[in-house]
């Protein structure tokens, strides 16, 4: 069925979008199981989708498997022309995609534009990316030979895509892919499919050849995962998500010995020195805990304060907290959307409840807003220790727990104490303590004096069980080269 009047009144060109269920890149379902997408403010319908399977990846791999020589073979400008197109198409079609993925997701209309720009972001630097693929030669140890070493794209690329970041994910994900000359078979999530699949209307636009990019819509993920976990054909998956799938796929893979790029769960600390500038730490503290309702891997989750500014530190963002709007993302005025379904609203007032009853204090917020939907007040709260749930769990959602400490050293390790390494965010002043603190947080990616800190440009993952491989940079095209070594004798 073709999206629903809801969505459609919010777009521009509703024509390109209306039959996304029909999209080239798509495939033929199998079956005539559908299901529904929902906004999750209103609780509107938005579409219907066909339901697909393993069958119908096994399809988009065959697809994907078959075009891939002749993906690989144009020359890097070929491709590289190809990506800016897209590219282009994004940007002149910005405020439709947005305007769908406010709908699916519920994110502010403001940040969904955002995320928008930064997906396009990731095309333009990849197809930039396309023309750098360098080799080296090598100094051989005799005359008579030369040693040099290629790189070549690792064939087709399975990726599956999360909910919270709908649109760069898919872009950042499959660019630098499409660049190394990989063709791609995507999974978006399953509650935010539609602005992956007006994604991929524009990517028809641009020109790919048939079976480069392919896409597969899906109410569950298991089908799907184990196809291309288990096809010989598929030579890489990148994965976002949970560490708990992330393992699961690993395993899923090893038989295989496949590649992997995972990009997994983090549980970020925040922590504010007594050099800080604190005004400029509550509002990083803001930046990162609440944007996008919190719902991000890479949300401060543990916010630790040192005693000395602790309080003013406290009275300040809890100031600032009660002034953010929940709501519809499409008003104008909402500075916090809805949490993604019910079990996400379950998760927070879990922790909370925890919090509380071992002592932590609500200082605002701590309520759901309606018995409808799944609105939630932005909530902080203090008097935090190690035991509860919220100083050792991600949340996900708009909840800041406030730790107090006294021993800048400590808190580094107690940082650290964590089997996640996504990443952390600290305050200071002192340049000596900036650089011994930037160097002994155990994580992928440090924000120092910063509350965000992606960008197209810098290698962006995690260490531990935060995942494995990089995206973003030059760092993520090497993901989707295999390095080839040739030994000329005979000379």
């Amino acid at each position: 069925m073709p999206l629903c009047p809801p969505l459609i009144r919010h777009l521009n060109t509703p024509d390109l979008f209306v039959t996304i269920d029909r999209l080239p890149c798509l495939g033929t379902p199998v079956s005539d199981r559908t299901f529904e997408i929902f906004n999750p403010s209103t609780g509107e319908l938005l579409a219907e989708l066909p339901d697909m399977g393993a069958e119908e990846t096994r399809a988009a791999i065959g697809k994907a498997h078959v075009a891939q020589p002749e993906w690989a073979a144009l020359t890097a400008r070929e491709r590289s022309d190809i990506l800016w197109r897209w590219h282009q198409l994004i940007v002149d079609h910005a405020d439709d995609l947005a305007a769908i993925l406010t709908a699916e997701m519920g994110k502010p209309l403001a940040e969904a534009k955002s995320e928008v720009s930064h997906a396009a972001a990731y095309l333009q630097w990849y197809a930039e990316e396309a023309n750098r693929i360098y080799g080296e030669t090598i100094s051989a140890p005799s005359t008579d030979r030369r040693m040099l070493v290629i790189k070549q794209p690792i064939g087709v690329v399975g990726t599956i895509t999360p909910w919270n970041f709908p649109a760069s994910m898919v872009a950042r994900k499959i660019s630098p892919a499409l660049a190394a000359g990989c063709t791609i078979v995507l999974k978006p999530a399953e509650q935010t499919p539609l602005v992956a699949g007006a994604m991929f209307a524009l990517a028809d636009k641009a020109g790919f050849p048939e079976g480069v990019v392919n896409l597969v819509f899906a109410s569950e993920g298991d089908a799907v995962g184990r196809e291309l976990c288990s096809n010989p054909k598929v030579r890489k998956i990148s994965f976002t998500g949970s560490t708990e799938v992330g393992r699961l796929l690993m395993r899923q893979c090893s038989d295989q010995i496949k590649k992997l790029s995972l990009e997994l769960g983090g549980n970020a600390p925040f922590i504010v020195f007594d050099d800080a500038d604190i005004d400029a730490a509550v509002d990083g503290a803001i930046q990162a805990k609440f944007r996008n309702a919190g719902q991000t891997c890479v949300s401060a989750n543990r916010l630790y304060v040192q005693a000395s500014v602790h309080d003013r530190f406290v009275d300040e963002f809890v100031e600032k907290v009660r002034r953010l709007s929940v709501g519809d993302g499409f008003d104008p005025a909402v500075a916090i959307g809805p949490l993604i379904d019910r079990h996400a609203l379950a998760k927070i007032e879990s922790h909370i409840a925890d919090a509380v009853a071992k002592g932590g204090a609500v200082r605002c917020g701590g309520n759901r807003i309606g018995k409808e939907g799944t609105l939630f007040q932005p909530t902080v709260l203090t008097d935090i220790s190690c035991e509860m749930a919220v100083a050792r769990e991600e949340t996900f959602g708009p909840l800041a727990p406030i730790i107090h400490f006294e021993d800048a050293d400590r808190i580094v390790h107690e940082a650290n104490d964590t089997i996640y390494g996504l990443a952390a965010y600290f305050y200071a002043s002192n340049l000596k303590r900036v650089w011994r603190v930037a160097e002994a947080l155990e994580y992928g990616m440090v924000g120092i004096n910063t509350g965000r800190m992606s960008s197209e440009a810098a290698p962006f993952g995690g260490i531990k069980q935060s995942g494995i491989g990089r995206e973003g940079s030059r760092h993520g095209l090497e993901d989707y080269l295999e390095m080839k070594y040739l030994c000329m004798g005979g000379l």
